[in-house]
């Protein structure tokens, strides 16, 4: 946080005196009569902020005293969503001491192509008012350079222009009347929260004494607020804040007042949301604050519906069989995401049904190949689909997102490669062939995920160090290195000799339900949602019409670049499903998925990044949620959480119909610093958790021991919860945290944190280290099959690890097939599980193992 100087005290009351005078002068100068201030409370959002007390919000919530300032750093922007297209006619730049020298002023109709309506190279600072000609939905500063050593930093960002439309006129009804109240506080029972919105003057709300106090209307849908009436009572507010919600928990200030009178103030707002809420910060009296009625007034009706369905975005490249050139677009995006592992480039590439020949797709980073059939084999590629390592000088242990699903392949030369490590799922494909899993030359490699696939032939484990298997059907297995596992998986190889060979083979997985995936019916584009199988074993797919549902792409925002949080939730609040194009999203307030059976896909690796310390996606406990295909990559203010799935206090039974939490996988580190308490919480019961990748990062840029700092990987409170493929990695503390009874974890792999300075940063207690899987100490049942963690302390290879696993010794705790590996010497375990286990030693990289436990 940059604390405010001398030069910035001065600069700010010199700014503040211009302040006063202009916003007096403006809206009512001659020459701008008939403008009208557009961008205040409405959405903004920005490149980045230095910390959470300056948000983007903040320089447009009509307050001088809050601002918004962004990292220190050039080519920064700030824009703002006026909610339709305008004619803009005056742009006005409030700047806080830190201004911008060199910037432009832009407009767009979609958040993404801009035209510059002003650029300035010797911008000056203070209030500057500038006229401009043109019109657009999206109005943007974008910076180019700085005209201090500081950020960009803006009091307030204000559009001036016209709709074209006569403003519609702000009704009179009580749109508060009768509507659920809440209250942060109440004096006693004669006075509670809903007689503020009962519609009689005889009634009232008390708070109790002392700041700060709220009251909030839920209005039952998001509607556009034109005023708010505060009839005060004498015990009245002397500041306070008028906010909007669209969720009752993230909160646009749409009005701010430090100089309230009491009696009845009318008070003229623009904004929109479904909770409207008076925020008391400073009482006018020594009793509390007492309003005998709360009244908000509309206008224009409900806010515009968001249209599902349309276009899938620049950035989903459509094939079909007679489409020219394929070989030379593949060959394109590969060339630029082939080495690109923290860029901003995301791909999906998606192939109608029929038969393509002599194709060779390679696959980078960020990019997705899909069939666009019912099943694999509507679509037949005679050809590859490979991952190698060329990029890397032969070693695949770096090769991350990416994916293929839904395709048929002939492999050219019999066997297709597919050489990957975390995050790379292969799903849903038939390989008329077999698989390689290695690189060329047999370089390292570091564990993948197979899931509902057919291969005829054999899949070569060869120098895979760690691999799942789900559901599907092999011609054979070969070779292994420390724990390769099957479940459900026809043709695996038996089990039941760990470590000799290292394979941990289950006959059927538990509960499984395959990942959702788009699909053509006809012309039309819809998604196909797979049911729940019970003791699965072999695909999904294979005879006939897969069991499941069908749902329109109307059904769904198609969410492109651009889009806002406030967009997103306001179409699941109208009921819709979200299908994210491949692209990077900056969220300024959490997503909720409050809807059950809500399905919420990515194409692409589409990435959410939350701004401000939010939490990217929250989840209701509601039934059979569909979480799938979508990176989120922490950002710089730190986050509590990053994916909460139900709330703290869930305990609904969704046995019949579980969310599911699949290919979604979380980045802390290495595209720029990151911070977040715990990457993923998982509260409801029943959740299945198929296959995900949790990683504080080991390399690129923002990394280290507290520069991405991240104690927590997984918490699992919720009882009767299921993992298939569980990677988590390189957390400062505990990777995973299992709190709920009759947990499940077929599969996990990890890696303890490279980077811990010493012993004393990982002591726990009297323990030696963090371990990689604790399991409470008040569970009861839990079971694990085919685990394994890894330390390389690279740093202080002296570290040592008391054990990698911890649970307490009950009979209905049970696990299989346990290692721990020290990566050449750098860095020990003392045991595997509690105190049982031989300890590692030396440089060998010879695992520890324990069969069963207890």
């Amino acid at each position: 946080m940059r604390l405010t100087s001398a030069r910035g005290i001065a600069a700010t009351t010199t700014t503040l005196a211009l302040l006063s005078g202009a916003v007096l002068a403006l809206p009512g100068s001659a020459a701008h009569a008939a403008d009208s201030l557009l961008s205040q409370g409405k959405t903004v959002t920005a490149s980045s902020t230095e910390n959470a007390g300056t948000t983007a919000a903040l320089a447009n919530d009509g307050n001088t005293a809050t601002r918004w300032s962004s990292a220190a750093s050039d080519q920064q922007w700030l824009q703002v969503d006026l909610g339709a297209t305008a004619t803009l006619s005056r742009i006005v730049l409030n700047w806080e001491a830190a201004y911008g020298k060199s910037y432009q002023l832009q407009t767009s109709d979609d958040g993404t192509t801009w035209t510059t309506v002003h650029t300035t190279t010797n911008g000056t600072g203070g209030v500057e008012t500038v006229d401009v000609t043109g019109s657009g939905r999206y109005v943007r500063m974008n910076g180019i350079t700085r005209g201090t050593g500081y950020g960009y930093s803006l009091w307030e960002f204000q559009v001036f222009g016209s709709t074209g439309a006569t403003s519609p006129t702000c009704g009179t009804a009580n749109a508060a009347q009768g509507r659920p109240t809440t209250a942060s506080s109440t004096e006693n029972a004669g006075t509670g929260a809903a007689l503020a919105t009962d519609g009689t003057t005889g009634t009232r709300w008390s708070s109790a004494a002392s700041d700060p106090q709220w009251l909030q209307v839920d209005l039952g849908s998001v509607q556009q607020i034109c005023r708010v009436v505060l009839n005060w009572e004498a015990a009245y507010g002397k500041s306070y804040q008028l906010q909007t919600s669209d969720d009752g928990a993230t909160w646009t200030t749409v009005r701010t007042t430090t100089n309230g009178t009491g009696g009845t103030e009318s008070l003229d707002v623009s904004g929109s949301g479904r909770y409207v809420r008076m925020n008391g910060q400073t009482r006018g009296t020594g009793y509390g604050y007492s309003l005998w009625e709360f009244q908000v007034n509309t206008g224009g009706g409900s806010v515009p519906p968001v249209q599902g369905g349309g276009d899938l975005g620049p950035n989903v490249i459509v094939f079909d069989p007679s489409t020219p050139n394929i070989q030379a677009r593949l060959d394109q995006v590969f060339a630029q995401q082939e080495s690109a592992q923290f860029g901003s480039g995301r791909y999906q590439f998606l192939f109608k049904p029929g038969t393509y020949n002599n194709l060779n797709a390679q696959i980078g980073f960020y990019t997705s190949i899909s069939g666009l059939g019912l099943s694999p084999d509507d679509t037949t590629i005679n050809g590859d689909v490979t991952v190698d390592a060329g990029w890397f000088n032969g070693n695949a242990t770096q090769n991350f997102w990416r994916s293929a699903e839904n395709l048929a392949l002939s492999p050219v030369s019999g066997t297709d490669r597919w050489a990957v490590s975390q995050a790379a799922p292969f799903r849903r494909m038939h390989v008329k062939g077999g698989l390689n899993l290695a690189p060329n030359g047999y370089g390292w490699a570091s564990g993948g995920y197979i899931a509902d696939s057919r291969i005829d032939g054999q899949v070569g484990n060869y120098s895979q160090q760690q691999w799942y298997t789900r559901d599907s059907s092999i011609g054979g297995f070969s070779n292994g290195v420390w724990n390769q596992v099957f479940s459900g998986v026809q043709g695996a190889p038996a089990g039941g000799a760990f470590p000799n060979p290292p394979y941990t083979t289950l006959a059927s997985t538990p509960v499984s339900r395959e990942k959702p995936f788009l699909y053509l019916d006809g012309a039309d584009y819809r998604v196909f949602v797979p049911a729940k199988r019970t003791n699965a074993s072999g695909v999904s797919w294979g005879n006939g019409t897969p069991q499941g549902s069908s749902v329109p792409l109307s059904q769904f925002y198609v969410v492109k670049p651009g889009a806002t949080a406030a967009t997103i939730n306001a179409a699941l609040a109208q009921g819709l499903n979200l299908l994210f194009t491949p692209g990077v999203y900056h969220v300024d307030r959490t997503i909720n998925v409050t809807r059950a059976d809500t399905v919420v896909l990515g194409l692409g690796l589409a990435t959410l990044v939350p701004d401000n310390g939010v939490t990217a996606m929250k989840v209701a406990d509601v039934d059979g949620v569909r979480l799938a295909g979508f990176l989120i990559d922490a950002g710089p203010v730190n986050s509590a959480t990053l994916l909460e799935v139900g709330p703290a206090d869930s305990s609904a039974d969704h046995g019949a119909d579980p969310t599911t939490v699949q290919d979604v996988f979380v980045r802390i580190g290495g595209a720029g610093a990151g911070k977040a308490t715990t990457a993923v919480v998982v509260n409801s019961d029943d959740a299945i958790i198929d296959h995900t990748w949790l990683w504080r990062a080991d390399h690129g840029e923002g990394w280290g021991w507290e520069t991405n700092r991240s104690d927590y990987g997984l918490v699992v409170n919720g009882d009767d919860v299921l993992a298939t493929g569980l990677f988590v990695e390189h957390f400062n503390k505990y990777d995973v945290q299992w709190y709920g009874n009759n947990g499940r974890t077929v599969f996990f792999q990890n890696e303890k944190a490279y980077d811990a300075p010493n012993q004393a940063a990982v002591q726990n207690g009297s323990v030696q280290g963090y371990v990689a899987y604790k399991v409470g100490d008040n569970v009861t049942t839990h079971e694990g099959w085919g685990l394994g963690s890894y330390c390389y302390y690279n740093v202080d290879p002296t570290i040592r690890q008391d054990h990698g696993f911890e649970a307490p010794v009950r009979p209905g705790v049970r696990f299989h097939d346990l290692l721990v590996v020290s990566l050449g010497g750098n860095g020990q375990y003392n045991h595997v599980i509690n105190d049982v286990g031989a300890p590692t030693s030396g440089t060998s990289t010879v695992p520890s193992v324990v069969v069963s436990y207890p």
